[in-house]
């Protein structure tokens, strides 16, 4: 029986296969501005949370000892646009207004990173001030969409109906109770902004929590462990948050606050049981998704273009195709199959749709332009992982011709995790050959690496480069460039390969790829780059993993109930 999936399902929506992320709202509305006391407030409370920020990293992994676990401080990080989206549309059961907000940065490959080093401007604090203003007016201007969102009728402004809503959509907003001081704070907006009307009393409540601190960061900081002095402890509140923007990328939901004020979250077991929850949710899946597009710098294929003249298999969805059959094959591994992750710069199975079978010169008779078939690529054929498919092979190179530079860089940095320096400012960066005779690519990178100021650089990336120069700049495979015969032999770190498929093989066998894959997960879970300290939690991270077959969704359980995601260290005093 032959098993496909739709280009529609998979980038738009749920089906019992397959699960996208949510994509981002970009386009602005102009919308009615709320009141200026909301903002300077704002204002005032994000310069305090600021200040009150501070630098994260953590330990080792149970059950070591408490002394071998080294600590820092946690980090403060703000909800990426994409988060806060997710986290209203969760409050708000979705169909919200279009929205726009500050857009992320994602320095060392994730948007995590760049949440807990990019701070919010002043622009961005407006953008957030208009999105409270216009996702408020739409729920709270349909009678009975608010009926259902507060679940009872406010006769007066700050009466028990009113009271009672601030309490819970507080505790599902602040991902966590109110205290009494905040319930009074914002019982006290709802009732002196009113000007009569419950309701407008009501939404310019909520519209003020929409902006507030403890909605737009995530405020994660931990608290005094009596068992562990000199450590401090997420407390069940902020484990509940960690866990749930880890793996699904919004907010908690009502289970697993109900597990925090159980104390269910305390313990590594009781992490671990909760894990496995999130992870059964198609919410999990878009997050795996979200970090895996991260990870694999898939935002590249954004914008790409061909010449169709020079590259006639490029069809106007060649970039959607190629994005959907990553998405696949990362959901296969991680969920369909559970299979050891890093063969997936190994495999020989992928899924294509009519765009790539022609691509890939298969004969796929059940493939269409919406139908994407699984397929096991031939084993005396030159493709074999990821980095020989469409994708890969297409971002990492020039619109007019390949780039063993781009796609040697790639395998350093994504797959081993290994740093490339940056090139001189001077150098000279032209390739046009001798004399204007034309040349091979692969003669002229030689002889560019000839000067001294770029041979450390790429003599580094080139050589692995050189192996996928078979694939042109679309991912087409030839056997001659401008009437030369292509060599496409090179090595990775002394070994001589002959081809990319070569290179697969060899990844397959190689410790560094799933130590890469552990690295950049804690990364991406973090919000920052790990420390030389952490790197015992690295190593006991990548044994659990190896120990279970490298299988990803393991590797998440692992990663978020270890002391290194559960503790951190006290702030150091200034």
């Amino acid at each position: 029986m032959v098993t496909y999936y739709l280009r529609d399902e998979v980038e738009h929506g749920v089906s019992d296969d397959f699960t996208t992320d949510q994509g981002k709202r970009t386009v602005a509305g102009r919308h009615t501005r709320t009141p200026r006391w909301s903002r300077l407030l704002l204002v005032a409370a994000l310069l305090l949370g600021a200040a009150q920020a501070c630098v994260g990293d953590i330990g080792d992994a149970p059950p070591a000892p408490v002394a071998e676990i080294q600590l820092e401080p946690a980090s403060l990080a703000r909800l990426t646009s994409a988060q806060y989206l997710n986290v209203v549309s969760d409050l708000f059961a979705g169909n919200l207004p279009t929205v726009t907000l500050q857009a992320d940065t994602n320095p060392y490959l994730f948007y995590s990173i760049g949440a807990t080093t990019t701070p919010l401007s002043e622009l961005g604090v407006q953008q957030v001030e208009e999105a409270a203003d216009a996702i408020t007016l739409a729920v709270f201007g349909d009678s009975q969409r608010r009926a259902a969102l507060v679940g009872c009728e406010p006769q007066t402004p700050g009466d028990s109906c009113v009271s009672s809503f601030i309490d819970d959509f507080g505790r599902r907003a602040f991902r966590r109770p109110l205290t009494a001081t905040e319930h009074v704070r914002w019982l006290s907006v709802a009732t002196k902004l009113a000007d009569g009307d419950a309701w407008l009393g009501l939404r310019l409540a909520v519209a003020g929590m929409l902006q507030s601190p403890n909605m737009l960061y995530r405020v994660e900081l931990g608290h005094p462990d009596p068992q562990a002095p000199g450590r401090l402890r997420f407390n069940g509140y902020e484990m509940a948050s960690r866990l749930s923007f880890v793996l699904w990328n919004t907010a908690p939901d009502d289970t697993l606050l109900d597990a925090a004020a159980a104390g269910e979250l305390d313990t590594r077991e009781g992490v671990r049981t909760h894990a496995r929850r999130l992870l059964e949710h198609p919410r999990a899946r878009a997050a795996v998704q979200d970090f895996f597009g991260q990870y694999l710098d898939l935002q590249r294929l954004h914008g790409l273009t061909r010449d169709p003249a020079s590259y006639p298999t490029f069809t106007p969805t060649m970039v959607a195709s190629m994005r959907t059959e990553v998405r696949l094959l990362v959901d296969d591994f991680v969920y369909r199959r559970q299979a050891d992750i890093r063969e997936i710069f190994s495999t020989r199975r992928t899924f294509v749709n009519s765009d790539l079978a022609a691509l890939y010169e298969l004969d796929v008779e059940a493939a269409s332009a919406l139908a994407f078939v699984p397929v096991e690529l031939p084993a005396d054929g030159p493709r074999a992982g990821l980095l020989t498919l469409g994708a890969f092979l297409a971002m990492n190179a020039h619109e007019t011709e390949t780039s063993p530079t781009l796609r040697g860089k790639y395998v350093r940095e994504r797959v081993l995790c290994q740093s490339v320096p940056a090139p001189p400012g001077n150098v000279n960066l032209d390739l046009s050959g001798t004399n204007g005779q034309p040349t091979s690519l692969r003669e002229r990178l030689e002889e560019h690496r000839s000067n001294p100021q770029c041979y450390s650089c790429h003599q580094f990336t080139d050589p692995p480069g050189f192996l996928f120069e078979n694939f042109d700049s679309v991912g087409a495979y030839r056997t001659t460039e401008n009437g030369f015969a292509i060599d496409a032999t090179g090595d990775l770190d002394g070994f001589k390969l002959n081809n990319a498929r070569d290179l697969a093989a060899r990844l397959r066998d190689d410790k560094r790829v799933g130590r890469c894959i552990v690295q950049q997960l804690y990364r991406h879970a973090q919000g920052r780059l790990n420390t030389q300290g952490e790197q015992s939690s690295l190593d006991q991270l990548h044994a659990l993993f190896e120990a279970s077959g490298f299988k990803f969704q393991q590797l998440l359980i692992e990663l978020v109930s270890h002391d290194s995601f559960r503790y951190v260290a006290p702030q150091e005093a200034p």
